[in-house]
């Protein structure tokens, strides 16, 4: 089932997303707290199978990936984070999350939903599942001082 991350499920997802912080960014409690604040949704699957994080274009974020999406859209919703747990893999957690952001964004007169994913260091599975959902590449980016690369992609809906 899914379900909004709460205040008590927010240590789970911290050491959910700390494990994958190479894919995605390292936090501390504040900074996971803050993240669910904004979130236009924060969803979670069972006790922690599954985690994804959401924002629309309306957040106090200072993400440069969310940021370049912010200076060309002038509506959207930006996937920030998704991760299942790798005991939880291939049962379709990050499909359903995914297929109900897509509803809930609609509903709320959201036409496209975007997201970025490594170049350097490469993330092939991400790409690859990205774009069976219907994402596209809209753009490409060097940031954190040339540390790493990504790729931004949009999907209508």
């Amino acid at each position: 089932m899914i379900e909004p991350v709460s205040r008590d499920i927010e240590p789970a997802v911290l050491s959910l997303n700390n494990r994958h912080a190479e894919e995605l960014s390292w936090l501390e409690p504040a900074g996971l707290s803050h993240l669910v604040a904004q979130a236009f949704h924060a969803l979670r699957i069972g006790n922690l199978e599954a985690f994804l994080i959401s924002f629309d274009q309306t957040a106090e974020y200072d993400s440069p990936n969310f940021l370049w999406f912010k200076a060309r859209y002038p509506r959207f919703v930006y996937v920030d984070r998704i991760v299942v747990a790798a005991e939880a893999r291939g049962r379709g957690h990050a499909r359903g999350l995914y297929t109900h952001l897509f509803e809930r964004a609609k509903q709320a007169g959201h036409d496209v939903v975007v997201c970025e994913i490594n170049l350097d260091p490469p993330n092939p599975g991400s790409e690859a599942f990205h774009g069976a959902l219907g994402f596209s590449q809209v753009g490409e980016a060097v940031i954190h001082g040339g540390k790493k690369s990504v790729r931004y992609f949009a999907r209508p809906l």
